[in-house]
């Protein structure tokens, strides 16, 4: 019997925690936050509440699971060790992490909030060490390298958590990037020129810059000061 997405229904597929969080990503994707309801879940999945919390626990456990889930197997299509320096080690990690929250616009919350709750966790465990290998290959002092690789992780994350506010949710509950940029440049060119001759001279670069080349130029900034560590 067909689901009521129109997919073949999963009644006779072995319910699982990996069939239970891949299909909450699919909700995710689709809807955003809200769309993952149990509601939603139990009828994709042609089974009950009872099944899905004995399997993977709360909404909030669920959510870190497809978390967990999105994060790890970016960071494993990007293999250690493949990029030629560290810093283009780094670049590629948070690239994956930044094409990962483009691709899927609701992990920016649930990846912040993992790496403040669960600082155990597979998720913040997997990026400290996929960057922090590279702080020290660069030759940063050990003393430092909590410092460095704590920078770094946070301007990732802030930069692709404030991106993906831009370009909005797949519920589309935020405006979206054009509209944003458009109106952040009009309202900055009606500022005083004279109080605000700073903004002023931004208003073409913010009208025309490309959020993933901005990423990579922060990164570099980054960098270059973690780099006079040495």
């Amino acid at each position: 019997m067909p689901s009521p997405s129109g997919r073949p229904g999963r009644r006779n597929q072995v319910l699982s925690r990996e069939l239970i969080i891949e299909t909450a990503v699919e909700l995710l994707d689709a809807g955003g936050e809200g769309a993952l309801t149990t509601r939603a879940l139990t009828e994709r999945l042609a089974t009950g509440s009872g099944a899905i919390y004995y399997r993977v626990g709360t909404r909030d456990e669920l959510l870190a699971g497809a978390t967990e889930a999105v994060v790890i197997a970016a960071l494993a299509a990007v293999p250690a060790g493949a990029a030629a320096t560290p810093s283009e080690e780094i670049r590629s990690v948070a690239l994956a992490l930044f094409d990962a929250i483009v691709d899927h616009p609701w992990l920016a919350t649930w990846l912040t909030l993992q790496i403040v709750r669960n600082p155990v966790g597979p998720v913040t465990v997997e990026i400290f060490e996929r960057i922090g290998r590279q702080v020290s290959a660069l030759g940063v002092p050990q003393a430092s390298w909590f410092d460095a690789t704590s920078t770094l992780v946070h301007f990732v994350l802030g930069a692709i958590s404030q991106n993906a506010r831009i370009e909005g949710d797949a519920s589309g509950a935020e405006p979206d990037r054009a509209v944003f940029i458009d109106a952040t440049a009009t309202a900055w060119q009606e500022l005083d020129p004279v109080d605000y001759p700073f903004m002023h001279a931004l208003v073409g670069q913010v009208s025309e810059h490309d959020d993933r080349e901005q990423f990579l130029a922060g990164i570099a900034i980054v960098l270059g000061g973690i780099t006079r560590l040495r």
